[in-house]
């Protein structure tokens, strides 16, 4: 399997939120430290990781990533951590009062991007995001769809 990388950055993308730029406005953006126990950051080195479901939340001055699913190691050895159990984001104190003041706006979410390794360590890119409606969708899916035909258009072969 390939390792995936960004430009100008060393890590490797290890899961992506499939989902998030399809529902979501990406208002700005900001790479958080990830809390994980030893065996989990084996699973996530073996990408066993899913952020389908997962989004951000603000509690007690601290930001939290919930629902974000990571597979028991196999040969962990000790009692095993529950897979989608809440884990701590790592961010500076600024960025949290930034993100509280954000979240607290009607119609504002933190929505993680993707989850990738930047020397050893797991880092998210959580997102400062607005719902889409269903037409904001539709209408990017036309936009899409005609930049697709017209590069099929201009393309050299035809």
């Amino acid at each position: 399997m390939s390792a995936q990388r960004r430009p100008g950055e060393s890590g490797t993308i290890v899961a992506r939120n499939p989902k998030a730029r399809h529902d979501y406005h990406i208002l700005e953006t900001w790479e958080a430290g990830l809390v994980l126990t030893g065996s989990e950051i084996k699973s996530v080195r073996n990408r066993k990781v899913s952020l389908k479901e997962a989004y951000g939340t603000v509690r007690n001055g601290e930001v939290w990533l919930e629902s974000m699913h990571v597979t028991p190691y196999q040969f962990s050895g000790y009692a095993p951590q529950d897979p989608v159990r809440r884990r701590k984001l790592l961010l500076h104190k600024r960025e949290v009062r930034r993100l509280i003041g954000a979240v607290e706006q009607k119609g504002l979410t933190l929505v993680p991007l993707d989850l990738h390794l930047s020397d050893g360590r797991a880092k998210v890119t959580l997102a400062l995001a607005r719902g889409k409606k269903l037409h904001d969708r539709r209408e990017d899916l036309k936009r899409r769809d005609a930049e697709r035909e017209l590069a099929r258009e201009m393309s050299p072969r035809r």
